[in-house]
């Protein structure tokens, strides 16, 4: 199978949210709302500085949507850091990566964008496989598993504005938004519950934002290229770059179950990826 250009784009994003979920991991003395602010002044830095040198205006002409993507996009990101530290690895990506099934079904709704019969079927094939690949996990209370869900929701409604701005603004403006929302947001409520870091916890926190920046332009450019029916179910990538860091990094087991799980989202991924191909692009 080719991806498109759309399509690897959203590959290299999915894995380096990975790489960055597994950093904010290791940052759990440090509240999820100070990890989010740290992230939106590096975001605020590198995307100012990057949008100096090409020479266009932050600002924009669809602020309205912006500001909604902003909103939405902190939301998601805010609840997705504090599952991230009270769950483990896989279990917390595994919920985030519920996503895709948001995006689709809000962008049949906004964007009249719907997937195909036959993409639905492989979606739900691949959330059997994430199912299977983590299983219900005793560790997780009801509360934070809510959590989870409501950041995916949060971050399929993100998702969605991304693609409603495609063609209307710069991905750069679309993500410089992003941390221009998230300071007034959380930002008060940080510095009135400052946890100084320590030692190496300053050079994770400088890579949190160096990693979700350089994701978040990946992911808005995927946007920008393909519908989101053609890109959105990638992400579920992530519950396998997931177990394999979660092995490495923190000696997490990959049982039987697990890699037949893996298999499944593998072969969903595939199947509707070609199921998404429009006749003039497949």
């Amino acid at each position: 199978m080719t991806l498109s250009p759309g399509q690897r784009k959203m590959v290299l994003a999915t894995f380096l949210f990975t790489l960055m979920g597994m950093l904010v991991k290791h940052l759990r003395p440090i509240p999820a709302h100070e990890v989010v602010f740290f992230r939106a002044w590096v975001s605020l830095v590198a995307c100012g500085w990057m949008l100096r040198r090409a020479g266009r205006s932050p600002w924009g002409a669809h602020r309205g949507l912006l500001l909604a993507r902003g909103a939405a996009g902190t939301g998601a990101l805010l609840l997705y850091f504090y599952t991230l530290q009270h769950m483990p690895l896989a279990t917390a990506v595994t919920v985030q990566y519920l996503s895709p099934l948001f995006t689709v079904a809000l962008s049949g709704l906004w964007l009249r964008e719907p997937a195909s019969r036959g993409q639905w079927g492989w979606f739900l094939l691949c959330f059997a496989g994430v199912a299977l690949m983590k299983g219900f996990d005793p560790r997780v209370g009801l509360g934070v598993l809510g959590l989870g869900l409501t950041a995916s929701a949060l971050a399929g409604v993100a998702y969605n504005l991304v693609r409603r701005l495609a063609g209307l603004e710069d991905p750069l403006v679309v993500i410089f938004y992003f941390p221009l929302v998230t300071l007034p947001l959380v930002g008060p409520y940080t510095l009135t519950h400052w946890v100084w870091p320590r030692g190496m916890q300053w050079v994770w926190l400088v890579a949190v934002g160096l990693l979700t920046q350089a994701a978040q332009v990946q992911l808005t450019r995927a946007y920008h290229l393909e519908p989101a029916s053609r890109v959105s179910h990638l992400t579920y990538l992530g519950s396998v770059f997931a177990l394999g860091l979660g092995y490495l990094v923190f000696g997490e087991d990959l049982p039987l179950g697990a890699l037949a799980g893996m298999a499944l989202v593998l072969v969903g991924l595939v199947q509707a990826t070609r199921a998404g191909r429009s006749p003039d692009r497949a």
